[in-house]
């Protein structure tokens, strides 16, 4: 299946990176995140993308024209020839679509402008260009298959630690107060298997998951896949701080393909 990520936001919240390179070409050891995500689709079998671009797209168009694979995999330099070892090459079997999406469109306007590129595809894969998972792939779209929704995301507790989860009674009194990935809350975490149809849902200005997911959930279309296992969003730049501090330990859950 074709994979859309999301690459056009501004990542204002991680603006130590963003001023200067897009949000998903921040690394997290040697390779941007975008290549982390991908490496993760790739490992599945998916490896047809449709890069949604906006804020310094030709950045990323850029490191996919001058990719060194050297950077992530083991290799011999002789004679001026680098042979990389042990077949570990990845973006030489990739297909990339880089699609100017706009500097200032949502999230819903980017993918509207992808749609072309989907003709074809009974059933997509649809995600963000800035978290990253261990989450089964196989199984939750072989879950999704299986249904008749139109929709389906993984749905994940909270990684934050910052904020607590509150419940208060009728009489203002709080009865509980804990970290939010402690408690019952579950959020969007993106990780997208969709059908066609969604874009029978969506019109022209408006987000994918306000009015286009409300019309799906009134038809009881639109599916949560429960995962909780890793997952981790890199809003902030001590988002990128604790991804960097995991991948220097060697504990990246994420990394699929090195487990294997």
């Amino acid at each position: 299946m074709k994979v859309v990520i999301f690459c056009g936001g501004l990542g204002t919240r991680l603006r130590e990176h963003s001023e200067t390179i897009p949000k998903p070409l921040v690394p997290i050891g040697e390779r941007p995140i975008l290549w982390h995500l991908m490496k993760y689709y790739a490992y599945y079998g998916h490896t047809d993308f449709v890069l949604c671009l906006g804020y310094k797209g030709h950045l990323i168009k850029d490191y996919f024209l001058n990719y060194q694979p050297a950077q992530s995999s083991d290799f011999i330099l002789e004679r001026g020839e680098i042979r990389i070892l042990n077949s570990q090459s990845d973006v030489n079997d990739w297909r990339i679509t880089f699609l100017d999406t706009g500097l200032h469109a949502n999230i819903g306007q980017r993918f509207l402008r992808a749609r072309e590129y989907l003709e074809n595809e009974d059933m997509f894969l649809l995600n963000y260009g800035d978290q990253l998972s261990d989450l089964p792939l196989d199984e939750h779209i072989a879950r999704f298959h299986k249904s008749t929704a139109t929709g389906c995301f993984a749905a994940v507790k909270p990684s934050s630690q910052s904020f607590h989860a509150v419940t208060i009674n009728d009489d203002d009194v709080v009865e509980t107060i804990r970290p939010i990935a402690h408690s019952d809350v579950w959020v969007n975490g993106g990780y997208m298997v969709l059908r066609s149809k969604i874009f029978d849902y969506i019109k022209e200005g408006e987000e994918l998951v306000d009015e286009p997911f409300d019309r799906l959930i009134a038809e009881r279309a639109l599916q949560g896949y429960r995962y909780d296992g890793f997952w981790k969003a890199m809003d902030t730049f001590k988002d990128k701080i604790t991804l960097d501090r995991m991948h220097g330990a060697g504990d990246t859950p994420w990394a699929v393909w090195q487990s294997s």
